[in-house]
């Protein structure tokens, strides 16, 4: 089992190097790095204890600690949407800490439970372990139609994070060894 102290310790090491704090709160520090454990132990990646998982790593990329929506959230917030990354001033001020609203989109969250839905009927295949060849091989790289967003990965992403189209809207741009 991933261990939760672990995880702690990536979290301070990933706040330090990104100029940000951790939730002061132990009691809930604690509990949002069980949480992320159990989630590397259930899904084998860490997603934010504090949303709902699909289960399906392609579609929760966005939400994997620290998630996609951290820095904006602590940079207007003082803490992201968990309250496990923190600014100076809520470190030092943890009355400070508020409900953060939530950044992801729906269309994302949608997407992510359509393609579980799938994988559940046997309608969609998700091989989440293609990942693990990554030194060396050539990713496919896709491109948004509707406002040219690139990305470097197995499959389109699920939504587009510039322009919320979805993943119907990519084309296959090339390959890149990443």
């Amino acid at each position: 089992m991933t261990d939760p102290d672990a995880v702690l310790e990536r979290v301070k090491k990933d706040a330090e190097e990104n100029g940000f704090y951790v939730c002061p709160d132990k009691e809930l520090l604690k509990t949002l790095c069980e949480g992320i454990a159990k989630n590397e132990e259930r899904y084998g990646y860490g997603a934010c204890p504090c949303r709902i998982t699909s289960g399906i790593a392609d579609y929760d990329s966005d939400i994997v600690c620290p998630c996609e929506y951290r820095d904006a959230d602590v940079n207007e917030f003082g803490c992201c949407y968990c309250a496990l990354y923190v600014s100076k001033e809520v470190a030092d001020d943890p009355p400070l800490m508020r409900p953060v609203k939530e950044r992801r989109p729906i269309e994302a969250q949608d997407a992510a439970f359509e393609a579980k839905e799938k994988v559940d009927k046997g309608e969609l295949v998700i091989d989440d372990h293609a990942h693990e060849e990554a030194d060396g091989k050539k990713l496919p790289v896709w491109r948004c139609k509707v406002c040219g967003y690139i990305a470097a990965r197995e499959r389109p992403p699920p939504i587009c994070p510039i322009c919320k189209a979805k993943s119907d809207k990519f084309e296959k741009f090339g390959y890149g060894p990443f």
